[in-house]
């Protein structure tokens, strides 16, 4: 998909929420930290890719697997938001982007992840991106609306190792900035990242450790959403 099909996905009324419900409008950004912690290809992969389209009046139409996917993703949420250092990350940040700082930590957080990739799994980036676009394919029709609009934005744009190079980045979150209710200026975060690159990078090398063996506890525990 060329650039201006890529930025086109974004090019949708403004909303004054960087998180709005509008239903063209990915609600995280962090796509290959959701899946990877999700472990091996299985319907709980299925179900963190597709919980911020679920409604709780939708779960019982899930298998108890999808629907522990979804308790999975809105875990990861919960723990990444209230961690004192994703706070330092979003506090480097909120002077120039506000709101919006959450958003942008959330791609930086999973350029890294892409960058030190194989201290993670023993597949390849590529190959394991190309899996698991395979093995979600084979869910599209469990997947709501907002969800398949999400896979081919996914997809098509290969974002699971864009985000490895700033200028996949920087192409990212141009496409964001032309939605926000204001001149966020996050088409220009690629720069902040770059100033910080250290400290981002010591950041999430601290933080991802815990957020690995946080999401191991909720999946060897009983909880499935209801």
């Amino acid at each position: 998909m060329g650039l201006i099909q890529f930025e086109s996905f974004f090019l949708i009324p403004k909303s004054k929420n960087p998180k709005s419900k509008n239903p063209f409008l990915p609600l995280y950004m962090n796509f290959l930290a959701h899946l990877y912690l999700s472990g091996p290809p299985s319907e709980i992969m299925v179900g963190n890719f597709i919980a911020d389209s679920v409604r709780t009046s939708m779960l019982e139409r899930f298998s108890p697997d999808v629907r522990k996917g979804i308790g999975l993703h809105r875990e990861i949420d919960t723990f990444t938001d209230n961690h004192p250092v994703v706070l330092q990350s979003k506090e480097r940040l909120r002077v120039r982007y506000h709101k919006y700082a959450p958003v942008i930590v959330d791609v930086f957080y999973d350029h890294f992840l892409a960058v030190q990739w194989k201290e993670y799994s023993p597949i390849a980036l590529s190959a394991w991106s190309r899996d698991t676009y395979s093995f979600l394919s084979g869910y599209l029709n469990l997947f709501p609306p907002r969800s398949l609009q999400f896979y081919g934005y996914m997809t098509g744009n290969d974002i699971l190792t864009a985000y490895a190079s700033t200028e996949g980045i920087r192409r990212v979150m141009r496409g964001m900035s032309h939605r926000a209710s204001f001149n966020s200026g996050m088409e220009t975060c690629v720069e902040e990242l770059q100033e910080h690159y250290e400290a981002f990078n010591g950041e999430f090398t601290a933080f991802f450790p815990d957020l690995q063996s946080h999401c191991a506890q909720f999946l060897n525990s009983g909880f499935i959403s209801s």
